[in-house]
């Protein structure tokens, strides 16, 4: 099981995109939760990409146009850090 920690940048991006909606909440809930048992779970989409800030990092879905950025700590084989999470456009587009 992997342990999260998330950026200041990710809890920052977190509450602009999903705000107040709670059916979003409960979406990135299930998705984390998924991630912390298997970051390979089908259901996330997990893959490499190109981000703007922080270079080849790994996406995974929540919805349909929002993603969470993610990368293993290099440290600690079992933590996963939580880098941003946005969309594929838009305001809070998260690849380039």
């Amino acid at each position: 099981m992997f342990t999260l920690r998330a950026t200041a940048n990710y809890n920052n991006t977190r509450d602009k995109v999903i705000g107040n909606n709670q059916v979003f909440k409960k979406k990135l809930r299930k998705t984390l939760d998924k991630i912390t048992i298997n970051p390979a779970h089908p259901s996330l989409k997990s893959h490499k990409v190109d981000t703007q800030d922080y270079g080849i990092r790994w996406s995974s879905w929540v919805t349909g146009d929002i993603r969470i950025i993610w990368d293993y700590d290099p440290g600690e084989r079992l933590l996963i850090l939580l880098l941003a999470i946005g969309g594929h456009s838009g305001t809070h587009k998260v690849y380039k």
